[in-house]
């Protein structure tokens, strides 16, 4: 087992995914700096891989709108939808307790709670009705783009691809003569 831990290190992403992680369980264990130091290199490293792998040379905010598409369409099992709406907040609240709480309090370990209470509601969400990997195992901006996709999802607004425009109606022929 530990061999095969050692060899899926090897690959870049899987790499930047593992420092990823591990800064998550770095927060949640207290470590306020190593665990926002892990993950943001995490982040970084996954980020720059998805750009390697597909070319992409796009500005930021084309980069965003390929991140919405991409998590729009991996979610679009509708309990799901509601567990993300649930599990969401709960994992932001819970990171933001984590980080501005002292550790080990009352307030901090609520916040442990959220945020482990909302990382279970996406994996069932996504283990039992989606049926796929969350998007972040693909993209790394999703762990921002989940926020602003249930901030739409709320406010009402469609998510994903803006639907084509519709087309105007052909002009009345004229009569000549008339």
């Amino acid at each position: 087992m530990l061999r095969r831990v050692v060899t899926s290190l090897k690959e870049k992403k899987n790499r930047h995914l593992a420092y990823t992680v591990a800064g998550m369980g770095a927060l949640m264990a207290g470590g306020k700096v190593s665990g926002l130091t892990l993950f943001g290199l995490g982040l970084a490293g996954l980020e720059q891989d998805w750009r390697e792998h597909r070319g992409f040379t796009g500005t930021w905010a084309e980069r965003l709108e390929k991140s919405a598409a991409f998590y729009d369409g991996t979610h679009q099992d509708p309990t799901n939808r509601k567990l993300h709406r649930v599990g969401i907040p709960l994992i932001v609240g819970g990171a933001a307790g984590l980080i501005l709480f002292p550790r080990y309090r009352p307030m901090w370990a609520a916040s442990w709670g959220m945020f482990t209470g909302g990382w279970v509601l996406n994996f069932i969400g996504h283990g039992i009705y989606e049926k796929n990997a969350p998007a972040f195992a693909d993209d790394p901006l999703s762990f921002m783009m989940g926020p602003l996709w249930d901030l739409k999802q709320l406010r009402g607004q469609p998510t994903g691809p803006a639907p084509a425009p519709a087309q105007a109606p052909a002009p009345e022929p004229v009569a000549v003569g008339a």
